[in-house]
Formats: C-alpha cells, sequence, structure tokens
C-alpha cells in the first residue's frame, strides 16, 4: 500500500505521462498537415445519376475509405441535374469542413460556365479544387462499314461529305461533342450534331449507320470493335492509353486535338488549406490500393492522383483549350 506522498508522486508521473503522450499526437498531427480528417460523417456528392463513371469511382473510393475508417460512415449522394450544375452547387453552398465533398468532370468546373448564361456558383469563387482522381479515354469511332481504317481517311471523308456528314454525342455541350466540334474545326469542315441520351444510345447509332462518327468513352465502344461493328480511329488523349497501346492519338494522326475525360474531387470553397492537404492524403491512399485500381482498370479508367495546385492548373487548361470551340460551334444551352 503506498503511502499518501508516494501515491501522489505516482499520480503526478501518470498524468505527465499523459500529456507527453497527449502532445506527441498533436505535434505528429500537425507535421501531417495540422488537421484531422475524416470526421464521423462525410457526404460525397456525385452531380450524375447512379451508374455514371463519376458515380462508379465515388463508391469505390467510398468503399476503400470506409474500410480504413470504420469508425466513419461514407454516403455517396446522387443529385443529378442541369448537366451537373445542380449536385456541384450543393458542394459549393456546404460548409467548409470537410464533411461534404464532390466529385465532379470537366463539364461543372469548366464548361459549363462558357455554355449556360448563368450559373448558381462560381467555379473559382466557390470551388476549392483537392486532387485529380481518375482519367479515362475516349475514342474516335466510325461505321465499320465506311471502310475507313485512319484518322487521314476520315477527314478525308469528312471533307468530301460536307455538312451531310453527322456525329452523335452524349448531349449538347458534352466533351463529346466538344471533341468532335474540335476535330471539325481543325479540319477546316462542319458536321451535323445529333445529342443522344447516354453513350449506348450514341454507340447503336453509330453501328447502325445514322451517324458517321463519335468521340465517346473507350469503355463503351471497345466491345464493338471486337465484335467488328465499329472501327476505333483514334484516342483522344495527350498519351496513347494503356488499354489500347496500337491505337494511336489523334496528334500523332496529324489532328491536334486532345480531350481528356477525368474525374476530380473538390470540397467548398473556405475549406482550410491543412483540411485540403489532410483529404488529398487519404484519396491518394485510396488510390494507391491494389483493389481499387483493380476495379477501375475494369473499365479503362486509370487512377490519377493530384495536389490541389495540379488540379487547379488543369481547369485553367481546360478553360482556354474549350473557350475557342465553344465560341466558333456557338454551343449554348439555355
Amino acid at each position: 500500500m503506498l503511502g499518501g506522498n508516494a501515491r501522489r508522486a505516482l499520480l503526478r508521473t501518470v498524468a505527465w505521462l499523459g500529456l507527453t503522450a497527449l502532445l506527441g499526437v498533436g505535434a505528429a498531427t500537425a507535421q501531417a498537415g495540422g488537421a484531422s480528417w475524416p470526421p464521423k460523417l462525410v457526404r460525397i456528392i456525385v452531380p450524375f445519376a447512379a451508374g455514371s463513371t463519376p458515380d462508379m469511382v465515388g463508391r469505390v473510393l467510398a468503399d476503400n475509405l470506409q474500410a480504413r475508417h470504420p469508425g466513419t460512415s461514407f454516403v455517396v449522394e446522387n443529385k443529378p441535374g442541369a448537366s451537373g450544375n445542380i449536385g456541384t452547387d450543393v458542394v459549393a453552398k456546404a460548409a467548409p469542413d470537410g464533411a461534404t465533398l464532390g466529385i465532379s468532370i470537366p463539364g461543372p468546373l469548366v464548361i459549363n460556365r462558357m455554355l449556360f448564361a448563368k450559373l448558381p456558383y462560381d467555379p473559382e469563387r466557390d470551388i476549392a479544387p483537392v486532387t485529380m482522381l481518375t482519367r479515362m479515354p475516349s475514342v474516335l469511332a466510325v461505321p465499320a462499314g465506311l471502310g475507313l481504317t485512319s484518322v487521314a481517311d476520315f477527314i478525308a471523308r469528312l471533307k468530301d461529305g460536307g455538312s451531310s456528314l453527322a456525329y452523335a454525342s452524349i448531349g449538347a455541350g458534352s466533351l463529346s461533342q466538344l471533341c468532335m466540334e474540335a476535330i471539325a474545326q481543325k479540319a477546316g469542315a462542319r458536321m451535323v450534331h445529333i445529342p443522344y441520351a447516354g453513350s449506348p444510345n450514341a454507340m447503336t447509332a453509330l453501328i447502325r449507320g445514322d451517324v458517321q462518327a463519335a468521340c465517346l468513352p473507350a469503355i463503351s465502344v471497345a466491345p464493338h470493335q471486337d465484335s467488328g461493328a465499329i472501327k476505333i480511329l483514334a484516342v483522344s488523349t495527350p498519351e496513347r492509353s494503356p488499354f489500347l497501346p496500337d491505337v494511336p492519338t489523334l496528334k500523332e494522326s496529324g489532328i491536334d486535338v486532345r480531350s481528356d475525360a477525368w474525374n476530380a474531387l473538390i470540397a467548398p470553397s473556405g475549406t482550410p488549406p491543412d483540411l485540403i492537404d489532410a483529404i488529398n492524403a487519404e484519396f491518394r491512399q485510396s488510390l494507391s490500393e491494389p483493389a481499387v485500381i483493380a476495379k477501375l482498370k475494369t473499365q479503362m479508367i486509370v487512377a490519377a492522383p493530384s495536389t490541389p495546385d495540379q488540379l487547379r492548373r488543369t481547369l485553367a487548361d481546360e478553360k482556354a483549350l474549350w473557350a475557342e470551340v465553344i465560341r466558333a460551334a456557338g454551343i449554348r444551352i439555355e
């Protein structure tokens, strides 16, 4: 049995050790960025419907984060509508505390500001870039029955056919429309735009020969090349795709056009930089996990994490890339 003085000395020692441990944890946290994340509930807003590519990416990452942080609930919420503007506005107006994040694509973050007369949010003022998440190749494809085997063949046919040739897209102002408009502009030609409600509908039109070309996600097109129904002429990404290594890029083929389909993570503006860094680190960890990489690969998607500044520069580059294409084509959404 300890005497009073000994007992008090022991308690002081225990308290000192506990404080030292606590300070040690605090120092480690500060070195890691000074912010603790995740909270008990994290909402990941996807501004498109369930089953879309951003939705799939969001759920794969949410599952991985959930497994690594069982004390937190990661909830994917679909808020589709207005070409992604509705869901992105939910993120823009959320509290900047790391509890609400968003997954978005070039449209709501860059392109829509040039298509819509007014947006409910300002992408530059109201959105904080966190990290690039993934990239997915798109391809220029034509019906196999046209007998075209290269981009040069397609451009020659385009110039001969004039504006009688048509292309499919997955909607007005979509990346699939902008890619085809950029190709036509570079070739000094015009094509008729026929929008469809999604890639499956556009692919059906392409296979039937209702349209003569389309620039669509490779995952939607590749199976139909394997069946002999269509011909892939080029990938629209800056470099060749690891999924289609024998297919040249548009630039390699003589048309200096790139159309990079990506998904990015965003937060409300005003989110503290150290909290942004903490979230960035967690998502980068998820994107490095073999199971996540394998799931993305099944959809011909590659993990492509970045720093917040790198994503910010990508957004600025995309704005410069598409501004002239949109202006020249006269594309507007009312």
